[in-house]
């Protein structure tokens, strides 16, 4: 949430007075909601609770024809205290993302070998789409129009996918040669004993 928060205080800084939609697009046309988990319904409400703790303030609201109201905001000086305080802490900060692929790799003996071997395999080809679109957006007209560090940003989800596609093609080759991945339950330590049903239903899985 403060890799959001930030982003929104720092693109109302940039644009203001700027309405909601205006914010959620630019995020959008970032891709933000795919490297930065900004979920795009979540923006609206982050722009009511920054306006709440005085981090924004409403500056009008517009209606053209049918569509809903639209609410420009600006950022006020405590909000730009608190946009620089996150900057300057995200740019130190060096933890991995949340990923619930990881979250699933942890229980990894859950699986039969031949299915952790094509989970992996798939998980690579949707990687490699998802670069070949980022390879895409790189030479589209819109990231033109875009300052360069928006492109090297792109760049960098390349990068770290490729080593992402890289590591899943080597663990399946190692599994699929039949490398042991499930605990030795039988070596008298207790903690992997609720995977012992699993090793019995395929007894040549190691």
């Amino acid at each position: 949430m403060s890799a959001t928060r930030m982003m929104i205080l720092g693109l109302v800084k940039w644009m203001q007075p700027v309405h909601g939609y205006d914010v959620r697009r630019e995020l959008l046309s970032w891709r933000a909601d795919s490297w930065a988990n900004v979920a795009p319904g979540s923006i609206y409400h982050a722009l009511r609770k920054l306006a709440d703790e005085g981090l924004l303030r409403q500056v009008g609201t517009a209606q053209v024809g049918a569509r809903p109201a639209r609410t420009s905001y600006e950022i006020t000086a405590t909000g730009i205290d608190e946009f620089e305080t996150l900057l300057r802490r995200h740019w130190r900060d060096c933890r991995p993302p949340a990923d619930p692929f990881l979250s699933a790799f942890a229980f990894l003996p859950a699986l039969p070998r031949a299915e952790a071997v094509a989970a992996l395999r798939s998980r690579a080809a949707a990687l490699r789409a998802g670069n070949a679109a980022a390879r895409d957006d790189l030479a589209a007209g819109w990231l033109r129009r875009k300052p360069s560090y928006v492109g090297w940003m792109l760049e960098l989800t390349i990068v770290r996918t490729e080593g992402e596609i890289a590591w899943c093609e080597r663990i399946a080759e190692l599994i699929s040669a039949g490398v042991p991945y499930r605990p030795a339950v039988n070596s008298g330590d207790e903690t992997w004993a609720g995977w012992q049903a699993d090793l019995d239903a395929e007894p040549d899985s190691q």
